[in-house]
């Protein structure tokens, strides 16, 4: 099955992202550790996070020219954070740095068995963003806005000027936010974790609430991600499913993988795959991250990632 989309040329950038990033602090430990218990760790790291400036980064090592706009706190954190994203060759004009607040943190502790990870997270209300303070500038130059959702209106306006310019938006969501309504009638690609179609729609079958999420809200293609069973898209009466690839080596860590996966998705779609073969490439995006501790690690390039899919990698 083709995509839809008519897509721009002649834009500035193949992508332009609004939304979170983090400071993650990775915890590996033997197994995850029972209440009331001491347990010591077996590695740590702190490592660059977050939805979209992670998507961003994945797309910038595979070769596409990306905008990153978002928000650091003044702490060591967010320089930390502000030079990973530069580092990688990301535009970084529609960044700011919030004077006195702290860059969003996140504790994720990670299960050494299967690399599965629990993050418990905190973000500085100082770095949410008005509906008037979206930088619109930015959501006209890129050829995809990729959004994950944080301060819903203010990715509504971000949606409502790609759409203007004739840019694809794509959404990562992976929770229930005020005024989410407003903006998914605005996102053409729309896919999301495992359990928000249910936490969206109150239907519990996972078909049933994709059939929902598309028919209430209109976006051209809906899907979910699920882990160690691929994913799951809807678009135009069809489901197509595509299972995730094996970790090379064993997975790691988990953290970024969906993030990966939007990454792989949109470079498909950029480079005239049909949307099959983009799920592949962004199943296989996020088995090769996985690879590492962190989210972004084990990003591949665009060569590793082809030549992974070249040696028929196995499927779980």
């Amino acid at each position: 099955m083709r995509f839809s989309f008519t897509l721009k040329t002649g834009q500035a950038f193949d992508v332009v992202g609004f939304g979170l990033n983090a400071v993650d602090h990775l915890m590996v430990v033997p197994e995850y550790p029972a209440f009331d218990v001491k347990m010591r760790l077996r590695e740590y790291r702190q490592a660059a996070g977050g939805q979209t400036a992670t998507t961003m980064v994945a797309l910038q090592r595979l070769g596409l020219k990306t905008a990153y706009a978002g928000r650091f706190g003044s702490d060591a954190e967010g320089q930390f954070g502000l030079a990973s994203v530069k580092d990688e060759g990301v535009d970084v004009e529609f960044i700011q740095v919030i004077e006195g607040s702290r860059t969003q943190l996140a504790f994720i502790i990670i299960d050494a068995r299967n690399g599965e990870r629990t993050i418990i997270w905190d973000r500085d209300e100082r770095l949410a963003y008005k509906p008037e303070e979206a930088p619109i500038e930015l959501a006209s130059r890129g050829r995809v806005l990729h959004l994950d959702a944080h301060d819903p209106p203010a990715c509504e306006r971000m949606a409502r000027a790609a759409r203007t310019a004739g840019a694809i938006v794509s959404a990562d969501i992976d929770n229930v936010y005020e005024g989410l309504p407003r903006l998914l009638p605005l996102v053409d690609i729309l896919i999301v974790s495992r359990d928000f179609p249910h936490r969206m729609t109150g239907i519990s079958d996972e078909r049933a609430s994709l059939v929902e999420l598309k028919a209430r809200y209109g976006c051209q293609l809906v899907g979910v991600t699920r882990g160690k069973r691929g994913a799951m898209l809807y678009c135009e009466g069809q489901f197509l499913e595509s299972p995730a690839f094996a970790v090379p080596g064993a997975c790691r860590d988990t953290t970024g993988a969906g993030d990966a996966f939007h990454a792989g998705f949109i470079y498909g779609l950029l480079n005239g795959e049909d949307i099959a073969a983009s799920m592949k490439l962004a199943n296989a995006t996020a088995a090769l991250k996985c690879r590492s501790l962190g989210a972004r690690n084990s990003l591949p390039s665009a060569r590793e990632l082809n030549e992974f899919l070249e040696s028929g990698p196995g499927t779980l």
